[in-house]
């Protein structure tokens, strides 16, 4: 399959899915959501692949949502589709969510793994990230909440950091997220992807539906807490929100927002 926003490639067991659009520090659009959809579709679907790698061309693993592109859609549009994310976005049970097969995910992380990009990472089964690298749940910036964001992150950490970067929209680096046990790795920049492959090797040399087993039940539990979160939040309809719109433009027009809280 030709993908426009994306690379795919697989070597041996090991699928290579990276995200491509570096000139924009790979900022998720419409059309990246989809691909990406698509490309766990491949990779779930093909018996001769076992992991898969996800990374990010350029500076960035990715920068978050296209502000421009998704946060700024016509307000028709947002109240048709529920979110600022199109309609094939994943919703709350992701691009992973929908898996048939339950093979492990890898995230190879650097740079920046911010909003859109932050959900994407924490769907991943392991997390191995570059030193420096700069984590946030961009979300609560921009009038929208992190609940979601909140569930994996307390799942993964199990304790008040989750709460501390939900509602604070803070910056925090891979060390601090070593730290309280949210990535499994952190090493230089130049070893991301030969740990990732040190990790996908090791998970190769399991029985695959052994493997499987597992990790269909620990995304079971944390989706199950996921669903539960959009739901509540879906209902807030905070993308229909001022605060909502000023928060997008306000990045476009490189200024600060001012919220009314309304």
């Amino acid at each position: 399959m030709a993908y426009e926003t994306i690379l795919y490639e697989r070597k041996d067991r090991i699928v290579y899915i990276t995200l491509n659009r570096p000139h924009i520090l790979n900022a998720m659009n419409d059309t990246m959501a989809e691909e990406l959809s698509d490309a766990f579709f491949e990779f779930d679907a093909d018996p001769e692949a076992w992991v898969a790698i996800v990374s990010g061309q350029g500076r960035a693993f990715s920068s978050g949502a296209d502000v421009k592109q998704r946060q700024l859609r016509p307000r028709e549009e947002l109240v048709r589709f529920g979110s600022p994310a199109g309609r094939r976005a994943g919703g709350a049970d992701g691009s992973l969510g929908r898996s048939v097969n339950w093979k492990p995910v890898i995230a190879a992380v650097h740079g920046y793994v911010l909003g859109a990009g932050y959900a994407l990472a924490m769907e991943c089964d392991l997390i191995v990230a570059a030193t420096g690298t700069r984590f946030q749940i961009r979300e609560v910036q921009r009038g929208l909440g992190g609940a979601t964001h909140w569930v994996s992150t307390w799942f993964w950490t199990g304790n008040r950091f989750a709460n501390e970067v939900a509602i604070t929209g803070r910056m925090f680096t891979a060390e601090e997220a070593l730290q309280h046990g949210m990535v499994n790795r952190a090493v230089p920049q130049d070893q991301v992807i030969s740990t990732a492959e040190e990790l996908a090797e090791q998970i190769c040399q399991n029985p695959p539906l052994s493997v499987r087993g597992t990790v269909r039940v620990t995304r079971w539990y944390v989706r199950d807490m996921l669903r539960q979160a959009a739901l509540y939040s879906q209902g807030l309809k905070l993308h229909l929100t001022e605060d909502f719109h000023e928060s997008a433009l306000a990045f476009v027009e490189k200024r600060q927002p001012v919220f009314h809280g309304r």
